[in-house]
């Protein structure tokens, strides 16, 4: 498999906002909503990362932080680094408000960049 800038694995993280207490359904559709809204903004932008990433078996990390102002800092922090972000906004038809930001998606990016924001997080 090919490898990023300076041999590092490409990946994605999806980060999961855990004060909302989403089903473990609701959180898994959440995260697909993020890695469909990255795959669709990277493949055109920034086609050597997806490609990359597509080789290397599109590896996807899920990580929990507790609350919307840690994921907007995260967020702040990964695009400072130029790194791709989407917050997936829920419809409101189920378990959280219309407009509820639920997930941040971070990605495709080498692991070394994406590691510098969310490095520290536990696991989902």
């Amino acid at each position: 498999m090919g490898e990023g800038r300076g041999g590092d694995l490409v990946k994605m993280v999806l980060v999961v906002r855990q004060e909302l207490g989403l089903s473990a359904g609701k959180s898994a559709v959440q995260i697909a909503h993020a890695a469909v809204m990255l795959v669709l903004d990277e493949k055109v932008r920034r086609r050597r990362e997806f490609r990359l990433w597509l080789e290397q078996g599109q590896r996807k990390v899920a990580l929990r932080v507790e609350t919307l102002a840690e994921i907007e800092a995260l967020r702040r922090k990964a695009e400072g680094l130029g790194l791709p972000t989407v917050l997936v906004e829920d419809a409101g038809l189920t378990e959280v408000p219309p407009g509820t930001r639920t997930v941040l998606g971070i990605g495709p990016g080498t692991a070394s960049s994406i590691d510098r924001v969310t490095g520290n997080l536990p696991l989902l």
